[in-house]
């Protein structure tokens, strides 16, 4: 978030700074509208996941929220991939048809800290240990 905000003032910055130059105005124009619609979301929405006994609350679009039972997720991931000497998580919630994907920003900790939560709530309500097994993280190459 604090990215972003730091992004907005600089692009902000940049279209003062190119008054002249109307290509260019527009474009930081544009950027600063687009941080601008991801703060707001952020502020507005800040829980992006949640879950209980019943299954997982996921946030769609801007503000929209879809109740996915324990039933239909198939599978928890986490996609781990190395680069520039850091780690980038991305946890997967694959309920079939929907595959939903959130970043460690997103769920505000790590991935791997709320697959394992979830994959508790999970096998506490009683779903298929099999099922559990293959939830699981994936490394992905450099």
């Amino acid at each position: 978030m604090v990215l972003k905000a730091v992004g907005l003032v600089l692009a902000l910055v940049l279209v003062v700074l190119n008054h002249d130059d109307r290509r260019a105005m527009v474009l930081c124009g544009v950027a600063a509208l687009a941080l601008a619609v991801l703060i707001a979301r952020d502020l507005l929405v800040p829980v992006r996941l949640a879950a209980d006994e019943e299954g997982v609350i996921v946030v769609r679009g801007f503000a929209g929220r879809r109740r996915v039972p324990w039933s239909d997720v198939e599978r928890i991931v986490v996609d781990v991939h190395r680069r520039y000497g850091r780690r980038w998580e991305h946890l997967e919630i694959d309920a079939g048809e929907q595959i939903y994907v959130f970043g460690g920003g997103q769920l505000g900790t790590s991935c791997t800290l709320v697959a394992a939560e979830l994959r508790a709530l999970r096998s506490s309500t009683g779903r298929d240990a099999v099922q559990d097994e293959q939830m699981n993280v994936r490394e992905a190459g450099q």
